[in-house]
């Protein structure tokens, strides 16, 4: 299989593809006698594993182990499940900082008079000259 087969088989750019061999995320496939990338279904099942893991937010390194994982036979399910647990726990504190920002912004909201006049409640927050910069300091935190 060609680049443009693989994929679209695996739901992946194909410059996608080239940047994890680039990385050495993937090993680098054999080359036809034209010099062109040739993809086995094996590629594909690994590039497939690829997409899921980041569509569920593991990062390059994150990807790299459970990759390692996901070709070891050996491998035991701890391993897999202490990475999806430290996953879900990012995922948890990073919603409760977005809720956090919304609640902000809804803040915000309520306090712009939503007019034609220049004086904006939000810009004045948003460049700490209101009481409610404050505020935006304590999200930070």
């Amino acid at each position: 299989m060609n680049i443009s087969e693989v994929a679209k088989l695996s739901g992946l750019a194909a410059k996608t593809i080239r940047y994890y061999e680039s990385i050495d995320l993937m090993d680098p496939p054999r080359r036809g006698a034209n010099g062109y990338r040739r993809y086995h279904d094996g590629d594909v099942q690994i590039l497939c594993f690829l997409r899921q893991a980041r569509q569920f937010g593991f990062n390059i390194d994150q990807c790299r182990l459970l990759l390692a994982l996901y070709k070891n036979p050996q491998r035991r399910s701890t391993e897999v499940h202490q990475l999806v647990s430290d996953k879900l726990t990012e995922v948890d504190a990073h919603i409760r900082e977005l809720g956090a920002t919304r609640d902000l912004l809804a803040q915000l909201v309520g306090v712009c008079p939503n007019n034609e006049e220049a004086d904006c409640a939000i810009i004045d927050t948003l460049s700490g000259q209101s009481e409610q910069s404050q505020v935006v300091k304590g999200v930070e935190s």
